[in-house]
């Protein structure tokens, strides 16, 4: 009978036996991550400082990582911070800080997440660990500064969008900026079938205006699209590290509007892998370089590309 039992768990996880031996056990350790924690009482900010983070687990075949943290309060998740991701090293140090708007008397309620990811550019990141710190616990008369050990990162509670996948490619003598829209994937169900049919629509930005905008074609009834479509803009050199290009994934629409599933935005303002991204482009110039992202909800890439000009 445990027999019969145990078969019937195995068929619910779908694990076989071997996989089940190499899940990570509880014990393991996941590295700690140093960070400060501060109120600004006139400003109603909290000001997360990310410091460093030690003995993280090698996530890559080479034994090493890539690793970035993500910041966001939980339980809006409105405003979502990223670190600069580094590369190969256990032992990052980041001393990076950011600012939350929030009134003090709404503070208590929130509890603060605190992620470390590996970056990869060809897949899903991996979440190495989190450190969640309920903001009713902490002390504000003074600064926090402390390390905590990280904890089994569970899956984050954002819904998610899909993912695309592009490649960017600038040529600085020639002045042209290129990106090829090749595929997505896992994309939100939009329509009431449980199916979407998505297009892509790319938009070349400077200090909040619009200079250009191209779009792919549609692809009727799928989740996971494939476009390889190129698209070419003209930016100087002396211009280039001033524009952004936003990508915004739309369900085509008949009749009705048409809906964006989720954006993601490279060039100036970005942060964590979106600017990897476009860093990686300026280094290899004429070389084409692609990457998945994660798409992000419309409010949040459009909350971050109007803060700062």
């Amino acid at each position: 009978m445990k027999d019969a039992l145990k078969d019937e768990e195995d068929a619910e996880t779908g694990l076989t036996e071997t996989e089940k031996e190499a899940e990570p056990k509880e014990d393991q350790k996941l590295g700690k991550l140093q960070y400060s924690l501060d109120y600004n009482f006139t400003e109603n900010t909290l000001m997360v400082g990310i410091i460093q983070a030690a003995e993280l687990p090698a996530m890559d075949m080479g034994g090493t990582s890539d690793p970035y943290v993500k910041v966001y309060l939980l339980p809006d998740k409105k405003k979502k911070f990223e670190t600069k991701v580094h590369r190969k090293t256990l032992n990052p140090v980041f001393n990076e800080q950011f600012t939350f708007k929030v009134p003090y008397v709404e503070l208590g309620g929130k509890t603060l997440v605190m992620t470390v990811y590996d970056f990869d550019r060809f897949s899903k990141h991996d979440a190495i660990g989190d450190i969640k710190v309920p903001m009713n616990k902490v002390d504000f008369s003074h600064i926090t500064e402390e390390w905590r050990d990280l904890q089994s990162a569970e899956k984050e509670e954002q819904e998610k969008l899909g993912d695309i996948c592009f490649s960017l490619r600038y040529v600085p003598t020639a002045g042209k900026l290129t990106v090829v829209i090749l595929e997505a994937k896992n994309l939100k169900k939009m329509d009431v079938g449980g199916l979407s049919d998505p297009y892509v629509k790319i938009h070349l930005m400077q200090n909040g205006k619009r200079l250009k905008k191209k779009k792919t074609t549609i692809k009727k009834n799928t989740l996971n699209p494939y476009y390889n479509e190129s698209f070419s803009f003209e930016v100087p050199f002396e211009q280039i590290q001033k524009v952004q290009v936003v990508i915004t994934v739309l369900d085509y629409d008949k009749i009705g509007k048409n809906d964006a599933i989720g954006k993601v935005f490279v060039g100036l303002n970005s942060s964590g892998t979106e600017l990897r991204h476009w860093s990686d482009m300026l280094a290899n110039p004429r070389r084409p370089i692609a990457q998945w992202h994660v798409l992000k909800p419309e409010e949040e890439v459009d909350a971050q590309l109007s803060v700062k000009k």
